[in-house]
């Protein structure tokens, strides 16, 4: 055949895009045969960046940890008490208050929803005061560090639309996550390891806790290169990252330079930037073979940090065991590290759910945060506690029956951040006394995503990627505000 006919033959829509980006692919082959003289050329550009012109403006943050609290957890219960919550106990909750508001097929047909204040007392904590339950006696330690948000608001009413929500700012599966924009915008500082990395734990309050996607931390519509790698517990945290038997390092060293050479010809024929994400994925794969089993081993820990994070430390899998793993992350400079942890779901018997779950995470949050401030990586990197939404103040079943709980609640609910580009020591935002409607400073999910990118040096809405003939955005095409009122 013809070689020009065979190359019209093959000149599909993705070819001929492929061609037109020719340029960059060969930078980005480039860059992985001969990373230094790359990032050698970056430096004398001024900024060392894989997007151009990012950071927007000197930011604050460097990296992310985002602990994420799967299945909704209580705000009524843990960070947000009322007296109106205590004279009211017991009794139905005023149809004022209550409103229009949708409701979830668990309890849109219960007759009463009377009021029920939190499980546990709590007390003021830290200089500004703020109520936290003495069920989370850690993070009560560290009161001061944080800015507790307590009028958060979703339009999202269920589990799965709530949690792709906050993870990739849509309701909708297929988009990318808010560490995949920050890997691609900002890239990596540590060669040898991903910019993205998410692990998942199982907590003891609800058990099993609501399913935990891979696409929480996909790359959607983003180059594959940018989704998070998942670390599995035990000891192979990533699959298929050892040798075969019978093949040594230098064996396999030999194997993927060919590969590469092969893949290079290939990437030069079709113009496909998946087949250079490919030669990109099998050298990073190469790299962790060493760096991967040096942060699984924590030997080298002190007795006293191992102790601050609680017993299950040496329980891979653990939260506490994640939350150790994510400061050795953090302090090898990987870009976006997310921790989730199922188990927030208290539909039933809350009185003993709840208090398991707090266990399984208030000691290890507070030493992790206690460890960046000790190691001085607290001011650099930005701490998220999230979760998808909040629960009811009205109970879900019998009123005071073993098996009451709270049901779903998007209208408000609480997080805190803590770290690089936030105020600490504060509250921001509130509801009313019922803990029901946001009265003062709503935060809405892009609100939050775009405080982030700010706090990293990223202008939300300038930071775009073309998709289905859209400038896409992680803040979506909606008015999306930063919180200046929480930042330092």
């Amino acid at each position: 055949m013809n070689p020009i006919i065979d190359r019209l033959a093959h000149l599909t829509r993705r070819t001929f895009l492929g061609d037109v980006s020719r340029g960059i692919g060969g930078l980005a082959l480039g860059s992985l045969l001969q990373p230094d003289l790359l990032r050698a050329a970056q430096s004398e550009g001024g900024d060392g960046l894989p997007r151009l012109g990012l950071p927007h403006f000197a930011p604050k943050a460097k990296r992310v940890l985002c602990l994420f609290q799967s299945g909704g957890l209580s705000h009524v219960d843990l960070f947000d008490d009322k007296p109106m919550l205590h004279q009211h106990a017991g009794k139905e909750l005023p149809p004022s208050v209550k409103g229009s508001q949708r409701l979830t097929g668990m309890t849109s047909g219960q007759t009463a929803y009377p009021v029920v204040p939190p499980l546990e007392p709590g007390k003021r904590c830290g200089k500004q005061g703020t109520w936290i339950s003495d069920l989370l006696p850690g993070i009560q330690s560290i009161a001061d560090e944080l800015c507790i948000i307590k009028s958060m608001h979703t339009e999202a009413i269920n589990h799965d639309p709530g949690i792709t929500f906050m993870n990739t700012g849509n309701q909708l599966p297929g988009y990318a996550s808010m560490g995949s924009w920050v890997s691609y915008g900002l890239g990596t500082e540590n060669q040898n390891l991903p910019a993205f990395i998410a692990m998942v734990s199982q907590g003891t309050g609800k058990n099993p806790g609501q399913p935990v996607f891979s696409r929480l931390w996909g790359s959607g519509f983003l180059p594959s290169s940018h989704q998070g790698v998942g670390l599995r517990p035990g000891r192979s945290p990533v699959l298929f990252l050892e040798n075969p038997p019978g093949v040594d390092r230098e064996q396999r060293r030999a194997l993927l330079d060919d590969l590469a050479r092969l893949n290079q010809i290939r990437a030069e024929e079709m113009s496909d930037p998946e087949t250079l994400t490919r030669i990109k994925a099998y050298e990073m794969a190469f790299r962790m073979q060493t760096s991967v089993p040096d942060l699984t081993d924590i030997s080298g820990e002190s007795a006293a940090t191992l102790e601050a994070y609680g017993p299950e430390v040496r329980k891979p899998g653990s939260y506490a065991s994640n939350c150790l793993l994510a400061r050795r992350l953090l302090e090898r400079d990987v870009r976006f590290v997310q921790l989730f942890h199922r188990g927030w779901d208290q539909h039933i018997a809350i009185t003993r759910q709840l208090p398991n779950q707090c266990r399984d995470i208030d000691q290890p949050t507070a030493a992790l945060v206690k460890d960046l401030r000790q190691r001085g990586l607290l001011d650099d990197t930005l701490v998220v506690f999230a979760t998808e939404f909040g629960r009811t103040v009205f109970s879900q079943g019998q009123l005071g029956s073993p098996g009451m709980g709270r049901d779903h609640h998007g209208r408000s609910f609480t997080l805190w951040m803590a770290g690089g580009g936030i105020r600490p020591g504060m509250d921001y935002g509130a509801t009313d006394d019922f803990c029901y409607n946001i009265v003062e400073n709503p935060v809405h999910i892009r609100d939050l995503h775009a405080t982030i990118l700010h706090c990293l040096g990223i202008d939300h809405a300038r930071f775009t990627h073309k998709f289905r003939g859209l400038n896409t955005r992680l803040t979506g095409v909606e008015e999306a505000h930063v919180v200046k009122g929480i930042l330092s």
